[in-house]
């Protein structure tokens, strides 16, 4: 991430995660069915990281979630009987979670690491899955590396990472939607206030192929995984919030499933990044020139 970059994650990040949205969390985990038959039909990084029935696989699993964010997920894997880890750069991450463990019993309460990721001081080898959803791609590639090695000394053998990110394996379609405003987001033909807007954007420019996703999970896992998402569900945004849209995005994620896996990949907006057998540190440390 580089110090200037962490820093300019951790403002913004503290400035979104609000002790409010315990309440709409509460709300969703008091009805998780409903919740999550919704999220994840119709919200790419829900129907992406819960791919391949992985609510049905958290009930007594050791979950670390790295960038919890909001807390929402945490909360949701939690009620789904997981033993979850939640750790964030943003303080006010834990105020949730405080929070959220004395509104809601969980079977076994959220615990919270603060900090920097790689300063964890977490026991190796014990944990089922960690989680990164919409996380690696705020971190400067040499920083990721760092992430993926603390990731693969932390899974057991049979542990599995899980990652939701964007991707670019298009780089014209990439290049065009630059142009489309989204959100708080100009259009690069706003050239000062896209400039301005990029200033404090905290995504460091850097690669989001899937090829690079493969080749430096490669260094640290014997298996990883690519599954293409949102080549159709792009197209949501013509549609404004509500009922069409959802239904949109149920049709289109369930029908991008069946497009040729090389065309999808290529035209596909987000990716779910699964990596397995995480290699020993002896191991990769000598694929990589003890680095």
């Amino acid at each position: 991430m580089g110090i200037e970059n962490q820093q300019k994650n951790k403002d913004h990040y503290e400035g979104l995660y609000k002790e409010e949205q315990v309440k709409n969390i509460l709300h969703w985990i008091h009805n998780l069915d409903a919740f999550l038959n919704s999220a994840t039909t119709t919200e790419t990084s829900w129907f992406a990281i819960y791919k391949n029935n992985f609510r049905d696989r958290l009930a007594g699993k050791k979950v670390l979630e790295m960038g919890c964010g909001d807390c929402t997920n945490a909360a949701v894997m939690a009620a789904l009987g997981a033993d979850v880890y939640a750790n964030d750069i943003a303080d006010s991450s834990g105020r949730i979670i405080q929070v959220l463990n004395e509104q809601y019993k969980f079977q076994h309460p959220i615990k919270f690491i603060p900090g920097d990721f790689i300063e964890n001081n977490l026991e190796g080898n014990k944990f089922d899955y960690v989680i990164g959803k919409a996380f690696l791609h705020h971190l400067e590639i040499p920083l990721e590396e760092k992430f993926l090695a603390e990731t693969a000394r932390l899974l057991k053998a049979d542990g599995e990472a899980r990652f939701f990110e964007p991707a670019v394996n298009f780089k014209l379609l990439d290049e065009v939607r630059w142009y489309i405003p989204v959100g708080n987001r100009p259009s690069k033909f706003q050239r000062k206030k896209f400039r301005k807007w990029k200033k404090y954007d905290p995504h460091p420019d850097r690669s989001f192929s899937s090829k690079h996703f493969e080749t430096v999970g490669r260094k640290f896992f014997e298996e990883v995984k690519i599954y293409p998402v949102g080549t159709l569900e792009r197209f949501s945004r013509m549609y404004k919030w509500g009922k069409k849209q959802n239904r949109f995005k149920r049709w289109a994620l369930k029908t991008e499933q069946k497009i040729p896996s090389g065309l999808n990949r290529i035209l596909s907006r987000s990716q779910l990044i699964v990596c397995r057998q995480p290699l020993t540190k002896s191991v990769y440390q000598e694929e990589n020139g003890n680095k």
